[in-house]
């Protein structure tokens, strides 16, 4: 009687062992299948965010976003000319098609260049430098000007990819940048929040990029103090814009002053020794031969310097 006991008592702890490894497994089987439920989630909110808000929200640090700071700023606004005649021209899906390929083409840009993409308002692009990463005010406005010039380069390049999709006239944009101080943080109701940028150099952005010729890039005089000394700026007008109390000079820009110099500071499509350049058609081959031997030279030009 009592050796059965004992075997009683040896199978009943072997199987409440065995339900607490079953539920151990099933536990980690729902564990594995929430993390892959956020992962996902995760990467869906990352489209919806830049990379820079985005680290700094799902980062240890990820409470400072939640702050409001004033900083001298690099404000970008872009936007397509005509845009309207084009909503008008082009059936829903091509204007889809051709809408989405020039806001990835100029975000690229953006990203590469550590802008801030705050967001697209139609086809307007917002963009600034210095939050939450800032190397340097003039190093910030240089930034700014830099990915200006690549982005109007890079619509030129893709007008005959576009005339493909339907559009009969070249899309040209109009782009202005104004430098100042803002105020950056989160801004909205209790159900939904933008991290985003006010202040008067937003509004002066806007004002400059409404007044620019296609093609063009206009700047305020802060931003042309920044960066005189590396980028030709001409003289183009001034004006006294709504809500400000003084006039606003107001300048073109051309390009930067050296070649040599813009393709030293160009911030190269490769990482290490791997190259990547986008050709969406035979128009791309030329500007990637191009942009190859221009990542030839500089590097022999390193290779001299360190020898």
């Amino acid at each position: 009687q009592g050796q059965f006991v004992d075997r009683t008592e040896e199978w009943a702890l072997r199987r409440e062992r065995e339900d607490l490894l079953e539920q151990k497994i099933r536990d980690r089987e729902l564990i594995e299948e929430k993390t892959v439920q956020l992962e996902n989630l995760a990467t869906r909110l990352a489209k919806y965010l830049s990379p820079q808000i985005y680290q700094s929200i799902f980062s240890d640090e990820g409470k400072t976003i939640e702050k409001h700071s004033r900083k001298n700023l690099t404000i970008f606004l872009s936007d397509i000319v005509k845009f309207t005649d084009l909503t008008d021209t082009l059936e829903p899906e091509r204007l889809a098609l051709v809408i989405n390929s020039y806001l990835s083409e100029m975000s690229a840009i953006a990203l590469d260049n550590g802008g801030t993409i705050d967001k697209f308002i139609g086809d307007a692009v917002l963009v600034f430098f210095g939050d939450p990463e800032s190397e340097g005010e003039r190093e910030d406005a240089l930034k700014c000007v830099e990915m200006s010039l690549r982005m109007k380069q890079r619509v030129k390049e893709l007008q005959k990819h576009w005339k493909k999709l339907g559009v009969v006239n070249e899309i040209s944009i109009r782009m202005g940048i104004a430098t100042g101080y803002c105020t950056v943080g989160n801004f909205g109701s209790d159900l939904r929040l933008d991290y985003t940028v006010l202040g008067s150099p937003v509004n002066l952005a806007a004002r400059l990029e409404s007044m620019a010729e296609p093609n063009t890039i206009l700047i305020d005089e802060n931003t042309k103090n920044l960066i005189e000394e590396d980028v030709d700026c001409k003289e183009f007008d001034s004006f006294i814009p709504k809500g400000f109390s003084r006039a606003i000079q107001v300048f073109k820009v051309n390009d930067f002053i050296s070649s040599k110099h813009r393709t030293q500071r160009k911030k190269l499509s490769h990482t290490g020794e791997r190259v990547e350049i986008n050709v969406l058609d035979s128009s791309d081959i030329h500007a990637a031969m191009k942009e190859l031997r221009e990542i030839q030279e500089y590097l022999e030009e390193q290779f001299k310097e360190n020898k």
